[in-house]
């Protein structure tokens, strides 16, 4: 018994979680399609361009956005209308697995400090299908000088 368990431990190094054990030449093409996506949608607010990094479905996890590839076409209408001239710079992308990671400062109008925002995309076969965020605003003054981005 002892044996196998020095055994057992002895293989552990070599143990990969499925995230981790990604090609990086997909985790590259994830972010590639991630960042291709994100520009299309958010800056161009381009529906038609932007619909096809969808996969067959998509999951929304933003309590105040529609869930569903219509839903997202519906929230891009809304920023059309409301914020036509709203722009979001990726400051940092990060990809494991089948999940992207993008940190974003987010200007919807021109003038404003904007907002930091959090997003994280998972994918299938290279596809986007689903999505969580996390949105803060860039306050006037900070608790510190090291700044959002």
């Amino acid at each position: 018994m002892r044996s196998i368990i020095i055994g057992l431990i002895g293989i552990l190094p070599f143990v990969v979680s499925p995230a981790s054990a990604a090609e990086p030449a997909s985790e590259e093409a994830n972010k590639k399609a991630v960042l291709e996506f994100y520009d299309a949608a958010l800056n161009r607010k381009d529906f038609d361009a932007a619909a096809k990094y969808f996969g067959p479905h998509y999951i929304q996890h933003n309590p105040t956005a529609p869930d569903g590839i219509e839903g997202f076409k519906t929230f891009l209408g809304f920023l059309k209308e409301k914020f036509p001239d709203s722009r979001s710079e990726i400051k940092r992308v990060f990809a494991d697995g089948d999940y992207v990671i993008l940190h974003v400062h987010s200007v919807r109008e021109k003038g404003t400090r904007g907002r930091a925002i959090v997003d994280i995309f998972r994918l299938e076969n290279g596809k986007i299908v689903e999505h969580w965020d996390v949105i803060q605003e860039v306050p006037e003054k900070a608790a510190n000088t090291n700044g959002m981005f």
